[in-house]
This record gives structure tokens, sequence and C-alpha cells, in this order.
């Protein structure tokens, strides 16, 4: 898939109209260094890139977003941006000769006002991804790896995107979603992929439930506490019983301390109940929170679960759909599963609470009228207390037994799932297209920067279990040119794609004109035409050898008299 043309209009007209080809495609600063302010984008050649990305399910505010500092904004640019209605339509074809295009359309502004459009059809801002994914990967019906997951490496101009070849996405990312990323990206079979990453977040769930119970004092440290109790409340029985009371006195003092011990176990099992319900909240809330800032974060590492690349599929596109929008939410469903039973539980213990303090109250009641009861009213707050304590102790133990009953369970059924993984012909496989990719990778590489690089894939044991740990090295063991490296695997991906007929985008965005060097780029403008790759790259017009500056390569032209959006035709 590439890209034909990006088109920026607004309520008065068109703004730009920037085509695309086949080979390299330059976006170029003609402002001379020498008179360049130093900070900030100034023409908006990033921006063009982030206005393919937002295309591509970006958050809106990427566009008048500092792309290195995310809390400053350019509010002129927005206010532009909203004021004049601008809208972007970003035309993708399968190749330059293929009459058919897919027609991607978004603005600037929110809610009813907002344009979030996919070959015509209006799309839902929680749907976008999703059609996206069902055009561009079909096959993939699971929530991971999401499509942002997928393109990460397709475009990059952040920061943390130019500086890492492998681990390109959010800095919170998981090992085990690095893990589902690549194995999906070199087509292995990763049907417990989404089942192993709801378990993980089930585990650690769990384990953080464990530590809130356990507020810092182990299993043990609560049974010796509860057996110490026991001891307590043994000697205040016998004191309490040298009174020498009647009766009729003695089982009403019983039934108070009954009572109250089933207050005080009740009220402990409310409150942690409680606590398992607001960690589910805040689990849900975070998770709800990833999914809105992951496409404001392209940082550092990657995802998740995979599926892709089966023969024999027999569903229609409308059951993909309907799948993998379920599955979107599923994680969500997943953990918040709990919560229905959870306010039940704890709406039928406060209801029994009321009726054991209506009973409390009364038995006081009768124990006043004794006289024995002022000569005993001492032992008896010390028994209260105590079985408050037993009661909370007990709770937190029966508590801790469970919690632990599920994390062994947990950890049971992702050994199972790891097992598969980790087996011999899953390994052989793995290790079989990692070889097939190294042919390429090391070939480019060695074709264009002299250097041969190669990826490494092992299991590497984590705090959450095993995963496989994807790596690039240079085998000449020199620290090489990290943007070379980048260059050179995102080439290498494509090419390897290509032969293992893995669905994938033929274009590559880069921003930072120090990934190539003047001595590259003519060899590498060479390379991506012959190899029918899409190359757009953004750079100054000081730093391209004369051999480039050619209308061919150069689809766009910035300069501070005429910048992307050209604003200063409206001041």
């Amino acid at each position: 898939m590439f890209i034909k043309s990006l088109t920026i209009t607004s309520k008065d007209g068109l703004i730009r109209n920037i085509p695309f080809h086949s080979g390299l495609n330059l976006i170029v600063d003609e402002t001379p260094s020498s008179n360049k302010i130093k900070t900030g984008n100034n023409v908006g050649k990033t921006t063009v890139l982030k206005l393919i990305d937002v295309c591509f399910g970006a958050k809106i505010n990427k566009v008048y977003q500092d792309t290195e500092s995310k809390r400053n904004e350019d509010k002129f640019v927005r206010s532009f941006l909203e004021d004049k209605e601008v809208s972007i339509c970003l035309e993708l074809c399968k190749t330059f000769e293929d009459l058919d295009s897919i027609i991607i359309e978004r603005n600037f502004l929110k809610y009813k006002k907002a344009i979030r459009k996919i070959n015509g059809e209006d799309i839902l801002e929680q749907d976008f991804d999703t059609k996206l994914l069902n055009i561009f990967f079909p096959n993939q019906i699971y929530s991971k790896p999401t499509f942002r997951q997928i393109i990460s490496h397709n475009n990059r101009y952040t920061n943390e995107a130019v500086s890492y070849t492998i681990k390109t996405l959010d800095a919170y990312t998981s090992a085990i979603e690095y893990e589902t990323l690549y194995l999906f990206l070199f087509g292995c079979d990763t049907a417990k992929g989404e089942e192993k990453q709801q378990l993980v977040e089930k585990k650690s769930q769990e384990e953080n439930y464990k530590k809130r119970i356990e507020n810092g004092k182990s299993k043990t440290v609560y049974t010796t506490f509860l057996k110490q109790i026991e001891i307590d409340i043994q000697k205040l029985n016998e004191q309490k019983d040298s009174f020498g009371v009647n009766e009729e006195f003695e089982n009403d003092l019983s039934d108070l301390d009954n009572v109250r011990y089933s207050i005080d176990k009740l009220t402990s099992e409310i409150n942690i109940l409680k606590t398992r319900k607001n960690l589910i909240k805040d689990t849900i809330d975070d998770l709800e929170k990833e999914k809105s800032e992951m496409e404001l974060s392209q940082i550092r590492h990657l995802y998740d679960e995979v599926k892709y690349n089966i023969s024999g599929i027999q569903k229609t596109f409308e059951e993909l759909v309907e799948y993998h929008n379920k599955m979107i939410v599923s994680k969500v469903k997943f953990i918040s599963s709990e919560l229905p039973d959870l306010e039940n539980q704890i709406q039928t213990n406060n209801n029994e609470l009321s009726t054991l303090l209506v009973k409390e109250k009364e038995i006081v009641g009768r124990l006043k009228k004794y006289d024995s009861y002022l000569s005993l009213e001492e032992i008896i707050s010390q028994l209260n207390e105590k079985y408050h304590q037993k009661g909370e102790y007990e709770t937190i133990l029966n508590q801790i037994e469970t919690v632990e009953n599920s994390i062994s369970l947990l950890t049971k059924e992702l050994a199972k799932i790891d097992n598969d993984l980790f087996s011999e012909n899953f390994e052989k496989d793995l290790n079989s297209k990692v070889a097939r990719f190294n042919e390429f990778y090391s070939s480019v590489s060695t074709e264009l920067y002299g250097e041969q690089y190669v990826l490494t894939c092992e299991p590497k044991t984590t705090k959450k279990g095993t995963v496989y740990d994807f790596n690039s090295f240079n085998t000449n063991m020199s620290s090489g040119k990290k943007q070379g490296e980048i260059l050179c695997f995102d080439i290498a991906y494509i090419l390897y794609a290509r032969q293992e007929n893995i669905p994938h985008i033929d274009f590559l965005l880069y921003d930072r004109e120090e990934l190539l060097h003047n001595n590259q780029l003519e060899k590498v403008a060479e390379f991506v035409v012959a190899n029918n790759i899409q190359l757009v790259l953004t750079i100054l017009k000081d730093k391209l050898p004369l051999s480039l500056v050619k209308d061919e390569n150069i689809i766009l032209r910035l300069s501070q008299d005429d910048k992307l959006f050209r604003i200063e035709n409206e001041e």
C-alpha cells in the first residue's frame, strides 16, 4: 500500500495538494541554514508526517502539539485549523497504476463537527482503528497487536521513533506486548496470544490486590497475630467466668460476643470487597487512559498478542469486523466481569450488617439492666476489641488464601500457553522466519551502509513470565549508525513481508535529516526506486546532494515565505 496524495483544504478552498510517487519523496525546507531559527518546526515539514499519522488514527492534537514536549502546543496553528475548518484527505493505493483508492478524511473539530471518514463512510472514533485494521490487515481478528502498533515503524517522526529500531512504542509497553507484535509481524501463529495477555493482566491485578490486603505484612505474621488474639480471648473469658453471673446474663453476654464478632468480621469483609472493587475500577480507568493516550506516545516499547496468516479461514468480512469489535473491548469486560457480583455481595453484607447492629443494640440494652454489667464492662470492652481483631485477621487470611489460589491457577494456565509458545516446533518455526528476515536485513545494510545488521530472538525471563525478546545487532561489533540501522530494518521488513506474502505497508516516513548522510542519500534513492519502496523524507535543502535536487524527487517545497498551511497569507 502506497500514499498517492495528501490534500489540505479549508472552508476558503484548497491549501495544498501534495502528490506522492514510488521511490524517493522529499519534503524540503528551502530556508537557508544561516537564516533558520534553530528551535521548533518552522515551516511544517514534520507536520506533513503528523497529518498522515492523524489519517491513520492518531489524535488530532498531534498536529499542533510539540513533538518533544506534549505539554506545549502551538495555539496559533490550532486556532487556524479550527476556525478555518481545515480538513485533510489522504489517498492510498495498492499500485500507482491501480484506479481504486482508499480515501481517508479527517478534520480538527470535535463531537458533531468532527470529520472521520473512510471511503466516504462516517466512522465513530472508537471504531476508526478497527476499520483501518480490517482494510490493511484483514487476517488480524484479535485485539492485539492493534493497527497503531503494527504500523508504528512506518512513520518515524518522534525522537523516540528515530532512536530505537525495535522498541518504537509507549514506554509502558510490556515485554509481552512486544513479543506479540513481532510474532505477528513475522507471520507466526499465536492463537494463544490474546488469552495470554488477559491472563497476565489478571494475574497482575491479583498480585496488586494481594499487596493491598497484606498491607506490608506477610501471611505468617497475620497467622501469628491471630493465634495470640485467640489466647488473649481465652484468658479474658476465664476472667469473665470468675464473676459467677446467672445463666440468663451469661447467655446475653455470649450472644453479644458472637454478634460483635460477626459485625467485626462482616465489616472487615466489606472493606476488603470494596478494596477489590476499587482496584478493578482503577485498573479499568488505567486501561481507558492507556487507550486514549496510546496514539499520543510513540516512545519506546511494543505490544501483545497475535494471530495471523491462518490458512483456510472461511469467514466473511462482516464476521471478522464483528468479532474484532468484540475483542477490542474484551480486555475491559474481562477485568470488570467481577463487578456485578462484588456489588451484590457488598449490598448483601451491608443488609446483614444492619440487622446485626440492631441486634447488638437490643442485647446491650438488656445487659445494662444487670448490676454485674458495670463490673464486667472493662473485660467486655477488651473482649470486643479482641473479637474485632480476630474477625479482621481471619477475613484477611481467608482473602489472602483465596487470592493465592487464584494466582496459582493463573500461573498454571500461563504455563500451558508458554508450553505451546516455547515448544520445539514453534521455536523452530520462529527461528526459521527470523533467519529469512536476516537474509534481507544483512543484505540491505551491507549494500547501503557497508555494515551488517541482524535481528536476534531468544527467550527471556521477566517478572511476568518468559517472552521472546527481539533485538537488532551490528555483526561488525562497531557502534554503527542507529539511524542507518533503523532504515535498513524497515526496508528489510518490507522485502521480507513481500516474500512471505504477509500484509504490510510499502511506505516509510522519516523525519530528522540525520537519518541519512549525503554519501548514503544517493545510494538509498537508487535502492528504493529499484525495489518499489516509497520513502518519504523531510530534509533541509542545504543537506541535499545536488544530484537529488530534482523535481522528480521533491514533492513539496516549503520555506519561511511559504509554510505548509500558508498561515502567513492570513496575517
